[in-house]
């Protein structure tokens, strides 16, 4: 299943992140994840809330920068090629993944690798198709 997922562009300067946490944390609402990637004058902080559309309207109405992107979930074995496998699969199908991150919170033997595809619906197909688990919103949302 494909989850929502936040991109913020801010300004790459002292007190940017914690502008929008304090925003957030002023309308209750949590971060499960998140991916920061910084340029010299902007960064780019990708975020997973189960209450993304709330998130969105409150973020734009403070002025900041939100584009909403799907990405998949999928639990990744904590062993030596763990990923590797997961990787093989889409190479061997074409499919390209434009970016990943990953968190471990609430697993015992696995991460959880969110990733970002060229194509997300032929990449959920195909991952399902191998018989490769996907996360579902709901399930890492809450």
């Amino acid at each position: 299943m494909k989850i929502k997922q936040l991109s913020l562009f801010i300004e790459n300067k002292s007190g940017s992140l914690n502008a929008v946490c304090q925003i957030l944390k002023q309308h209750n609402i949590n971060i499960r994840t998140l991916s920061l990637a910084d340029t010299e004058q902007f960064g780019i902080m990708r975020l997973l809330i189960k209450e993304w559309q709330k998130a969105k309207n409150v973020l734009e109405e403070s002025g900041v920068v939100v584009k909403v992107t799907e990405v998949l979930a999928l639990p990744v074995a904590d062993r030596p090629g763990g990923l590797a496998e997961i990787l093989s699969v889409l190479d061997r199908n074409r499919v390209n993944v434009e970016y990943m991150y990953a968190f471990t919170y609430g697993q015992k033997d696995s991460a959880i690798m969110v990733f970002r595809f060229e194509d997300p619906d032929r990449a959920l197909e195909i991952l399902e198709k191998e018989n490769i688990d996907v996360i579902s919103g709901i399930d890492l949302l809450t």
